[in-house]
């Protein structure tokens, strides 16, 4: 072997040993960067839930149309089918779903339908037959017929919507607006521009 051989192979390997550092450098770099997005990212959970047709999308604080939908439809479903046995299941199962501001409001007129629903011994039944949806206030109409059997009387069917918005927070659903009333849904006029 020659000196100058020996020399060219000894800068070559210094020259290599210094580009590997700096590539260690940048990779350790990058993987800081990579962690701190990874831990500042909202995790999104994709679910196949049986009741629905494909993949919904359920995040932090937001959830997929189809997600929100189902949660509509349980809550009009969940308050159109009550009787004296099963109103105060129903709102013990309603009172959680319900976001703060709208809580104390609702399980009040609740409470008085309850009492009244047992005084009285009185059924109803919700058949939902159409659905429909708001865009801009991202509010569902389940409108449907009703049917209120008490004893000793004859049924009284009429036709009801309710009106139910659903927002999430911290992957759980919120209903952010209930309202139930007779008749079609009340959407808002479309503005003519």
């Amino acid at each position: 072997m020659t000196l100058d051989t020996l020399t060219k192979t000894w800068r070559g390997i210094n020259r290599e040993n210094r580009f590997h550092r700096l590539a260690v450098a940048l990779l350790l770099v990058t993987n800081l960067l990579t962690l701190a997005a990874l831990l500042r990212a909202d995790r999104t959970v994709v679910l196949v839930p049986p009741i629905l047709e494909g993949e919904v999308n359920v995040a932090r604080d937001r959830a997929s149309r189809e997600v929100k939908e189902a949660w509509a439809i349980y809550v009009a479903e969940l308050l159109g089918n009550v009787g004296a046995r099963s109103a105060d299941f129903i709102q013990q199962a309603l009172e959680p779903l319900l976001a703060p501001p709208l809580r104390a409001a609702v399980m009040e007129v609740i409470g008085e339908q309850v009492d009244a629903i047992k005084r009285e011994r009185v059924s109803m039944h919700f058949s939902p037959s159409a659905l429909s949806y708001d865009p801009a206030t991202d509010t569902h109409y389940i409108t449907g017929n009703q049917v209120s059997i008490g004893p000793g009387a004859q049924p009284v069917r009429h036709q009801r919507t309710f009106e139910v918005r659903v927002g999430f927070r911290h992957y759980r659903p919120v209903i952010t607006h209930l309202d139930v009333y007779p008749g079609t849904p009340r959407q808002p006029e479309p503005s003519s521009s």
